[in-house]
């Protein structure tokens, strides 16, 4: 088997993809042990909470080993994949070996090196392998060479290591196997300042679980007189679950990081919505003229192009909405340019990409830009930078066919403007009641940086536009 002291080997560790991210999951392997890889290549597609990426790699070689099956949370720097670069000595590993790879973060702590040696720990050890670990990893089954942990970089393997620190931070006993626990667990453990050999396992053939860190994290946990009787306690939730008229979806990535942002964001920003319902039966025969022009063939036309045009006049009539605030400072900053978000649902949950300075495009670039926007989305193939740095955002509930909502903010900005389903509605036009074109806007606002004054104004302009789209050229 090829080790990581092998200088032919090169290990291609976990990216920030993110801007800051601490963690990524594994959607698809690209590539199998085996397989040659050039410079470049994409290897295979995680997702963080922003986005799905595809990573490339960034030698040429052959695949040695995938460390991790797909579906699992990596942390950031942990080495994923192992390539035999060109010009090293050929060692083929086993297919064996290659099964067992994925074991590596939750195997036991004990180095191969300690195999060798004579003393007395080392033997017991060997004595307890067998017996004692026996993990099944999901999607490789049991494997018995998965408790046989490759010799970690720098260490000779005629002198015995001691053990390696745990991923959370807390160092193992030198005569102690490493607790098994999956990445996420570590994580969590991590995250709440538990050390993992102290607690007691109650997964399968001694695996560590997310119950069993936060009963160490509790004070009463510690306490407890005997494991072998919180062994019963742990099947309680799962006997309340009822697998076949409930479906359980783990939360994570880019509805995980939705769910987050959204609960700060409406416990943080005071939010005031406003509502407006508007006549827009000249903006909708003004789509059917453009779909028409010469100018705007093979574009994207529809009343969201020309109420986000709307949006962005009345945003320049109305300067002091377009801004932020600054709760380190104690400052509100104001924008001069829009990076203008439109909130897009995609397999993978709500995400708001934006359009980089969109108050500088003109009506065939602001549709050229929406057309793909919408498509990246749709493909998933958004990149976390164009989610980020948004000032200001449009969300169109009215394609689901909903009246209209209370949108909330987007974390770092001032407003949203939501749009309702635009229906042919009673309408009182020059003195008679006839069918007209109707929709209603909602816009919430932050009410620490925008009153009710400011927040109207912008609210009537678009309304005024969209009833008469000749004020985009009057008032551009």
């Amino acid at each position: 088997m090829t080790t990581m002291t092998d200088a032919s080997v090169r290990e291609f560790k976990m990216p920030d993809v993110g801007e800051g991210l601490t963690e990524a999951e594994i959607l698809k392997w690209y590539v199998q042990p085996g397989d040659t890889v050039t410079d470049g290549q994409v290897v295979c597609e995680v997702e963080t909470a922003k986005a799905a990426v595809e990573l490339p790699i960034p030698y040429d070689g052959v695949v040695s080993e995938l460390r991790f099956p797909e579906g699992t949370t990596v942390d950031v720097g942990t080495a994923i994949i192992a390539v035999r670069v060109a010009g090293g000595a050929p060692a083929p590993v086993p297919a064996q070996a290659e099964a067992a790879a994925p074991a590596a973060p939750v195997a036991p702590e004990a180095p191969a090196a300690a195999a060798s040696a004579s003393a007395p720990a080392s033997a017991s050890a060997e004595e307890a392998k067998p017996a004692a670990r026996q993990p099944v990893l999901v999607g490789y089954g049991v494997s018995t060479s998965a408790t046989k942990r490759r010799p970690r970089k720098g260490l000779e393997v005629t002198v015995p290591a001691p053990a390696q620190p745990e991923l959370n931070g807390h160092a193992p006993a030198a005569d102690s196997p490493r607790p098994l626990a999956k990445p996420p667990v570590r994580k969590l453990a991590k995250d709440l300042g538990v050390d993992l050999t102290a607690v007691t396992p109650s997964g399968p053939d001694g695996i560590i679980t997310r119950e069993d860190v936060h009963a160490a994290a509790t004070p009463a946990a510690v306490t407890a007189p005997a494991p072998v009787a919180a062994a019963p306690a742990a099947p309680a939730p799962v006997a309340s679950y009822d697998g076949v008229r409930e479906t359980r979806i783990p939360v994570k990535g880019v509805r995980k990081a939705t769910a987050a942002a959204m609960v700060g964001s409406a416990f943080t920003a005071p939010h005031v919505t406003e509502f407006v319902t508007v006549d827009v039966t000249r903006t909708m025969k003004l789509v059917e003229e453009l779909k028409q022009d010469k100018e705007m063939q093979g574009r994207r036309v529809n009343p969201l192009l020309l109420i986000a045009k709307a949006l962005l006049v009345a945003i320049k009539r109305n300067p002091d909405i377009n801004a932020s605030w600054d709760e380190a400072n104690q400052e509100i900053v104001v924008k001069h340019y829009v990076n203008l978000g439109i909130a897009a649902a995609t397999p993978r949950g709500l995400i708001v990409p934006n359009i980089k300075d969109a108050q500088d495009k003109t009506l065939p670039q602001l549709a050229d830009s929406l057309g793909e926007l919408v498509a990246t989305a749709r493909e998933g193939k958004t990149s976390p930078s164009a989610m980020q740095g948004g000032t200001v955002t449009i969300t169109n509930v009215g394609v689901f066919g909903v009246d209209t909502g209370t949108p909330i903010l987007n974390p770092g900005e001032s407003a949203i403007l939501a749009i309702g389903a635009i229906k042919l509605q009673p309408w009182v036009h020059k003195g008679k009641v006839k069918p007209r074109q109707v929709t209603t806007l909602a816009l919430s606002f932050d009410h620490r940086l925008v009153d009710g004054e400011l927040g109207s104004k912008v609210l009537a302009d678009v309304a005024a536009i969209l009833e008469q789209p000749k004020r985009l050229i009057t008032w551009a």
